[in-house]
């Protein structure tokens, strides 16, 4: 159809090369007319290869770039949410965004321009629940990608977490490591709208005319594998999803925050105790994958990066 609206991507990367190549080749196959990538750290070789896309554009976010804009915020977040208005500010190229991060894959049932095509006039954005990644186990096929979802109803989301996750459930949404909250497409172009991780604000309303995509889930890879969750941990611990001011997931008593839960079980056990943690909770395991099958919170995805990988760019040999 040749009616169907045009979409993209914002997102602030700092990452290896393959990683970023990888998150753009993916959205670039599902039919995105644009990503818009803000480099948060110099990469030269990332910019290089990104800018020669036609359907790229890309900026690497130096000191000048921040010094015209009054300084660099010194968290990546409000670094995000600044850069995805400065995609909003110019001049439309699409007529739907989404606010992602580059360790975060739309997984669509059909195609998303169909989708958003399907929405009423008023909708002026549209949410995606997460399914968290799960790291290669013996649950799953080697081609598989298997991920695990949630129940919107919180008393449902809880009975499975803890029935999923029985060392740990009582303290993580829906079994997350990460946002249960997703993402939103909103459409574009829309003056004075405030972008933030979760949610959009025009004229003091939060997210106005929302409604659920439901035939699209964001794959959040948060911790694709052991090396990767450790080799986190400390900055989230401090400054990022696990910092101490951030309140439990779960709100009932004697529920700890992810700060709180992760200092005890390094305290008590070091890091052969996170391992565990991480075996059980974020590991494709027979036993987990069939627990999660029985609630009807298994997903499973054939992405087949390396191929779109080279597909999209072909000028790209991993070293």
């Amino acid at each position: 159809m040749s009616d169907l609206p045009h979409w993209g991507v914002i997102s602030t990367i700092k990452a290896p090369l393959p990683a970023v190549l990888d998150f753009a080749a993916w959205h670039l196959e599902l039919g995105a007319h644009r990503l818009y990538l803000y480099l948060d750290d110099p990469a030269p070789e990332t910019q290089a290869l990104l800018a020669a896309h036609p359907k790229i554009r890309v900026w690497q976010t130096d000191a000048a770039w921040w010094h015209k804009r009054g300084g660099r915020p010194e968290k990546h977040q409000v670094r995000q949410c600044r850069n995805a208005r400065h995609t909003n500010n110019r001049t439309p190229e699409v007529d739907w965004l989404c606010h992602i991060d580059v360790d975060e894959f739309l997984l669509p049932a059909y195609p998303i321009a169909e989708q958003l095509a399907e929405l009423d006039l008023n909708t002026l954005c549209a949410r995606i629940r997460p399914v968290e990644a799960l790291a290669p186990g013996k649950g799953t096929a080697p081609q598989d990608t298997a991920f695990k979802a949630f129940h919107l109803d919180q008393h449902e989301r809880q009975r499975a977490a803890e029935d999923c996750f029985p060392t740990w459930g009582a303290h993580l949404s829906g079994g997350f490591l990460s946002h249960v909250a997703g993402k939103l497409f909103f459409r574009s172009g829309l003056k004075g709208l405030d972008i933030r991780i979760h949610n959009v604000t025009l004229d003091g309303v939060q997210n106005p005319g929302q409604v659920d995509l439901t035939s699209c889930e964001l794959g959040h890879f948060h911790a694709a594998t052991w090396e990767h969750f450790l080799n986190a941990f400390r900055f989230r611990l401090s400054k990022g999803s696990y910092r101490a001011e951030l309140k439990p997931q779960v709100r009932k008593d004697g529920a700890l925050s992810l700060h709180d839960l992760f200092t005890r079980i390094e305290a008590n056990g070091g890091e052969d105790a996170l391992r565990a943690f991480y075996t059980e909770v974020c590991t494709a395991t027979p036993a987990l994958c069939d627990k999660l099958e029985a609630h009807g919170l298994l997903r499973r995805r054939v992405m087949a990066l390396p191929g779109l990988r080279h597909k999209h760019f072909p000028g790209y040999t991993p070293a």
